[in-house]
């Protein structure tokens, strides 16, 4: 694993960025003309050369390597590696990241209520780095400078109880905390119900369970808002769902109207202090960190997320007519800059 991330470690530079509309010169060549109706950026980000699509971000749950402990209880291990990136957000513009696993976000991991979760986080960046999560762990597990921080060349084995269930994350929380944040060091952490910790509420904890036929009928997918001030005057210029910007605009999400749709939706953005998600033409039910069974704000179109703050949303399409259905944060700037999408609603996947 460590080879190929550093393989695709870059020189760090990057050029000027500008606003999201004329963040590329127009493609070369006999092609179509650039539409320059609405929003969006000109050309195209080369997902291969990033190591990550963030459409295959929206479905890529890690949810590690499985085995049974002597008592019966469930060991997930997993092993992450910061590495620093040259990364591309928008078309033609680069940005010097810090990643996990090469990526950002980093991976999904996600885990069920009460397995052993053990991380193997192993620096072979340039700064200090670590890897705290938010969940319920002991103080020496807590991923912050003199417990578990990790200096480059050097591992740390983070092991706690995955708990409480939710929508969770984890993030670098070396100094300056802001920056660490701010140059990609977060991802996803997702842990599952026990439907039988949940007595009277086990069909709706199965329904969230990973691999069960319940959590099958359902289309889920991870969303991290984040920002990028690529000229690092602490403004950003860029803003995205999975890091890219406009990426869902450019390819919209597929949705089978036929079967309800969950979002585990997380903030990250620096720089702004809140976030928001906003869904045209529908509701949803809003559970703020997932740590309940029954909706904390039932039947909203928007929500705001301060950094760190996440939830899961859970809505459906049955009863509408096909098409292209927008979503995107309600600041106009956010929108205009990157943070804007849409769900192709259809009979099929």
């Amino acid at each position: 694993m460590l080879a190929g991330l550093l393989a695709g470690f870059g020189t760090g530079t990057f050029p000027p960025a500008g606003r999201a509309a004329a963040a590329a010169e127009p493609p070369a060549g006999d092609g179509p003309a650039p539409d320059h109706t609405g929003l969006g950026t000109v050309g195209e980000v080369d997902h291969a050369a990033n190591g990550f699509d963030p459409y295959a971000l929206l479905t890529d749950f890690d949810t590690g390597t499985v085995s049974r402990l002597p008592d019966g209880r469930r060991l997930r291990e997993y092993e992450v590696v910061a590495v620093d990136r040259e990364i591309e957000i928008a078309p033609g513009v680069r940005f010097p990241a810090w990643t996990y696993n090469g990526r950002v976000p980093g991976p999904t991991l996600r885990a069920t209520e009460g397995d052993l979760v053990r991380i193997r986080f192993s620096n072979a960046g340039t700064m200090p780095h670590t890897m705290h999560f938010h969940g319920i762990h002991s103080a020496r597990m807590d991923g912050i400078p003199g417990a578990g921080e990790v200096f480059p060349g050097e591992s740390f084995t983070y092991e706690f109880e995955a708990r409480p269930f939710g929508c969770h994350l984890y993030h670098c929380h070396s100094l300056p905390l802001k920056h660490h944040l701010h140059r990609g060091l977060y991802g996803a952490f997702i842990v599952d119900p026990d439907p039988e910790r949940h007595p009277g509420q086990e069909a709706v904890a199965r329904s969230r369970l990973l691999g069960t036929p319940e959590n099958a009928e359902w289309q889920e997918f991870v969303m991290v808002m984040n920002g990028f001030d690529t000229d690092f005057d602490q403004e950003n210029e860029f803003y995205a769902v999975n890091t890219v910007a406009f990426a869902f605009a450019d390819r919209p999400i597929r949705i089978d109207r036929r079967r309800p749709v969950r979002i585990y939706l997380v903030n990250v953005t620096e720089f702004d202090p809140i976030n928001s998600f906003h869904l045209h033409g529908n509701f949803f039910d809003y559970y703020d960190h997932g740590t309940t069974l029954v909706p904390t704000l039932p039947v909203v179109d928007t929500i705001m997320q301060c950094q760190a703050q996440r939830g899961i949303l859970e809505f459906h399409f049955r009863d509408h007519e096909p098409g292209r259905y927008m979503f995107h944060a309600h600041q106009a700037e956010f929108t205009e800059l990157g943070w804007m999408g849409f769900f192709e609603v259809g009979d099929g996947p």
